[in-house]
């Protein structure tokens, strides 16, 4: 017996023992952390990719619709992936993450790291009026639940990975919306591509340049940005019976007038691709594809990345003059595309599985971000 081995009897099986013990601590798995079908099909997508099996765990509601976790396998010492799509129940798939988070980390699970294609709660990224940024306060929950790194995709904000105390990947959709206009949409060099207002600009002009393709702008009344949403500003000051000091006279800011609604670009006889981030509440989408159809474009493509479609989007989209509408799978929608048979959707488990194998194996992803900018 070689003393120096204290896991094994038999010299002939030192080495095959140890190697085995090894490979248990610096392995990895792949969690679906959603009780839907839909999460757990890009779950087995991502695996059967990384060619490794999904982890073995139970979710579900109780019947007071509290969330319960079981995981059914040893992590201990492991780096454990958690996949996680957002569908419209946005708390419950929240909890869902928080819950298994904290039951690997209580199982001394090594590495958490969270792969969160749409990150919930993202558009709450500034103040508006007197309340709070709660995307901040999701990431506090995360870290504290036990998540050390998330693996996101297309922020609404890039600024967000300033809210994370650790390591944030935000990888890029539009290669693959990119791909998909070049072999899908017949004729594309006639194309040109379409920002549905200025603050949409820089992500239009990136994939305007990256195809040789032109560029258009709609402005005008009928748009209504964030930074246009009231933030307490104009809240009428208290009147108060003092006799100190009155104050200061500060100077008084114009109000705004937005112009007539106008397209800045020449659509005429061209196909229209409107390209934006997220695509939720489709009445500013339907309104644009009406202004490109009367200033003469003769199809109208939308390109998103998140495809959250809620209300009654299905139906807008079907009856609007949107030719297609291409969102990825980074949120659930087959009841959308069943509804609505204009949905198309792009697979992106690909680029995710590709970095979950790379942080596995401490390799770079600058690879993912090969040629994007910051503005992208």
């Amino acid at each position: 017996v070689d003393r120096k081995c204290l896991c094994c009897r038999h010299l002939s099986n030192k080495n095959t023992f140890c190697a085995t013990m090894n490979v248990a601590k610096s392995g990895y798995r792949v969690f679906s952390a959603n009780s839907s079908a839909a999460c757990t099909e890009l779950a087995k997508k991502i695996t059967e990719r990384l060619g490794v099996e999904l982890g073995k765990s139970v979710v579900f509601q109780e019947s007071n619709r509290e969330t319960r976790v079981a995981v059914n396998e040893s992590v201990r010492g492991q780096t454990i992936f958690i996949i996680q799509t957002i569908p419209r129940d946005v708390n419950t798939a929240i909890m869902e993450l928080l819950v298994m988070a904290y039951a690997l980390k209580t199982s001394c699970a090594k590495n958490i790291i969270g792969v969160i294609p749409y990150f919930p709660y993202s558009k709450q990224c500034k103040m508006r009026k007197r309340g709070s940024i709660v995307c901040k306060l999701l990431a506090s929950m995360l870290a504290k639940a036990g998540l050390t790194h998330i693996i996101t995709m297309d922020l609404h904000q890039k600024e967000i990975q300033g809210f994370f105390s650790f390591p944030v990947d935000n990888l890029r959709a539009s290669p693959f919306l990119i791909q998909y206009i070049q072999e899908e949409i017949p004729n594309y060099r006639n194309a040109i591509i379409v920002a549905k207002s200025p603050a949409a600009a820089k992500r239009a002009q990136s994939y305007a340049e990256r195809l040789r393709l032109g560029l258009a702008v709609i402005h005008g009344e009928a748009q209504c940005s964030e930074s246009d949403m009231a933030d307490g500003r104009h809240s009428p000051p208290c009147v108060r019976n003092t006799t100190g000091h009155t104050g200061l006279e500060l100077p008084l800011m114009m109000a705004k007038e937005k112009p007539p609604i106008t397209v800045v670009g020449d659509v005429g006889g061209r196909i229209a691709i409107i390209v934006d981030d997220i695509i939720d509440d489709v009445g500013d989408f339907v309104a644009a594809a009406e202004i490109l159809k009367e200033r003469g474009a003769y199809k109208i493509y939308i390109m998103a990345t998140h495809g959250l479609l809620s209300a009654d989007a299905p139906r807008l989209i079907e009856e609007s003059a949107i030719d297609e509408v291409v969102v990825t799978n980074t949120v659930p929608h087959e009841v959308q595309k069943l509804q609505c048979p204009k949905i198309k959707t792009v697979d992106v488990s690909m680029i995710l599985a590709e970095a979950i194998r790379r942080i596995h194996n401490g390799e770079s992803m600058a690879y993912l971000f090969r040629n994007i900018t910051v503005d992208d």
